[in-house]
């Protein structure tokens, strides 16, 4: 049996290269200034004299984690995608949209704890 292999045009590979650069460049954004602003401030309320040790302990612990999340979301649905025989491009869309979408939710999780906490 001959095998046919679907080959993607130029035009299809350029804007899945596109989607993925667009994606990763705004859900490093969304994970990278602001995590550093929040972050400072969340250190901050954490240590404060009132503070009891599983809060200072607690709160860099949940930050970790949601920073942490988004990038193993994409890497699950990065390998998720290069099983099912996609290629490498291919299957770097979902997993940057992922990416994205999970720095969204994370970026809207500090947004909610800086208001809540200020």
């Amino acid at each position: 049996m001959t095998e046919v292999r679907e080959e993607h045009g130029w035009a299809e590979r350029l804007t899945e290269g596109v989607i993925t650069a667009v994606a990763l460049g705004l859900s490093f954004f969304l994970l990278g200034g602001p995590a550093m602003i929040f972050g400072t401030a969340i250190w901050q309320s954490a240590a404060d004299p009132g503070t009891t040790e599983a809060a200072q302990f607690l709160v860099p612990v949940v930050f970790l984690v949601l920073m942490v999340l988004p990038l193993a979301l994409a890497c699950l649905t990065l390998r998720s995608g290069l099983r099912k025989g996609k290629k490498r491009l291919t299957a770097a869309v979902p997993a940057a949209l992922a990416l994205f979408g999970g720095s969204l939710v994370f970026f809207v999780v500090l947004c909610l704890v800086f208001v809540l906490t200020g």
